[in-house]
């Protein structure tokens, strides 16, 4: 899979941003480029970044962080409507909690990482509910994003792509680009344990593995959460096809 200017967007002010246009599905089509786009925060972009933004036509940005993460970051482009749909972030307050216990280790700063993923799904449904109601009026091109934008935005991604009939493979890929395109901040929960910021720092197969887990476990398999959990029905299914995907 290419990270090529296509799908890769170089930004200053941010990072990971990328077009998820272009991926085969299983009835012989692929998704529409230039319509998804997936990043970290827009708090940061320069003016530069704005206009390469500007240019793409963005009209909608869809912020899974938290209150107090999104106060402090304030996307920085005018005309793109922010639509807030939190999910709070839950993972360095437990890594701390572990470290003040004594008991913090990198097996136990993944464990938390697949937690946090089972958790999207056991108590964070609702949102990802929301932003499939907001692909449903179309507002491409959007952009999807988080603080980091690899965990709340990965997974929601992912049900994107699943949604739209893409393989899991080319799923499980477009997932793990992160790791080559997201530049850490290096001041971000310092104070932890190098091996144990690079498990929160990156992101691992078996994390996005520990939510579509979860998934069976509520619902049984992954078709029965878009239909149930998520309210895509055939009708919801159909229109999101025809809005995100291209022969």
């Amino acid at each position: 899979m290419s990270d090529s200017p296509a799908r890769h967007l170089a930004l200053q002010g941010a990072s990971n941003f990328r077009d998820l246009g272009g991926y085969p599905t299983a009835d012989g089509r692929q998704t529409r480029w230039r319509h998804l786009f997936r990043s970290n925060h827009l708090g940061l972009l320069t003016e530069a970044d704005v206009e390469i933004v500007r240019g793409l036509g963005v009209r909608s940005a869809f912020d899974f962080r938290g209150v107090e993460e999104r106060a402090d970051a304030l996307c920085g482009v005018r005309e793109i409507t922010t639509h807030s749909l939190p999910i709070e972030p839950t993972v360095v307050a437990a890594l701390r909690a572990q470290m003040a216990e004594g008991t913090l280790t990198a097996p136990v700063a993944l464990e938390l990482m697949r937690e946090s993923y089972r958790n999207y799904v056991r108590h964070n449904t609702h949102s990802f509910r929301a932003l499939f109601g907001h692909l449903l009026e179309d507002r491409a091109p959007l952009v999807i994003h988080c603080t980091a934008g690899k965990d709340r935005t990965g997974f929601a991604c992912a049900l994107i792509l699943h949604a739209l009939g893409v393989p899991e493979e080319t799923i499980a890929e477009d997932y793990l680009l992160t790791n080559r395109l997201y530049r850490r901040d290096p001041s971000a929960a310092s104070e932890l344990p190098q091996d144990v910021r690079d498990a929160i720092g990156s992101v691992e197969s078996s994390y996005l593995a520990a939510g579509f887990e979860a998934v069976r476990a509520d619902y049984g398999d992954l078709e029965t959460y878009l239909r149930d959990g998520l309210k895509l029905g055939t009708f919801e299914r159909t229109a999101l096809k025809a809005r995100y995907l291209q022969a």
